[in-house]
């Protein structure tokens, strides 16, 4: 008896961690479903407004995973960011940009503002950086380039994103706590009938 409370008692440990795994597991992957379809609503009705007035601008909200340690210790790796079109914007603000550099040509950039200018032509330019880098962008950024200003970030997100992409993610985060759960289930019904028919017995030599 005594081996089986130890048993039991084990079973509920490995139990609770595979529900507290399962559940952090879960309510990332609701945190990050709303997110997604809260930004996809105000993009489509930002769309709308935008067509109706016949105006093109970049999406209202926009959000990115940072693949690049520039940004450090402010914007760390894998973070994601939500990005927000602003009217204005000025230096000290952490923008997405697209760039026009030939060596990043069409990549997003998020780098801080550190300075304006104008070009040849008087057009207002703003100048980037990023905070681990040693030198300014190379080449200027004009306003319709910009996307928008960084408003929050969440943190190493961008792993749970990479991790669930794989097959393997799906299965390990799912399948495995899930087939565990059973078990420990399935388990737990054996155990208990056969206490029953241990006690059924007891009760018959007694008698």
């Amino acid at each position: 008896m005594e081996n089986d409370i130890k048993v039991e008692t084990t079973w509920q440990k490995i139990k609770w961690w595979l529900n507290f795994i399962t559940t952090i597991i879960m309510n990332s992957i609701i945190i990050i479903l709303i997110l997604v379809g809260i930004l996809l609503a105000l993009y489509l009705v930002d769309l709308k407004i935008n067509d109706a007035k016949g105006v093109t601008k970049p999406p209202l909200y926009g959000a990115y995973v940072i693949v690049s340690p520039s940004m450090e210790p402010v914007i760390h790796v894998q973070d994601a960011i939500v990005i927000h079109r602003e009217e204005e914007i000025k230096i000290g603000d952490v923008c997405t940009y697209l760039s026009k550099d030939p060596r990043w040509y069409g990549i997003k950039i998020t780098h801080r503002i550190i300075g304006t200018d104008v070009d040849e032509n008087g057009k207002k330019v703003y100048i980037f950086k990023g905070d681990a880098n040693n030198v300014q962008d190379a080449l200027p950024v004009y306003e319709n380039q910009i996307f928008g200003k960084v408003i929050m970030r969440i943190p190493k997100i961008g792993f749970l994103q990479y991790f669930l992409s794989q097959a393997y993610g799906w299965i390990i985060a799912i399948v495995v706590p899930c087939v565990g759960l059973i078990t420990f289930d399935a388990i737990k019904i054996v155990k208990t009938s056969n206490i029953k028919k241990r006690i059924k017995r007891g009760a018959k030599d007694e008698e």
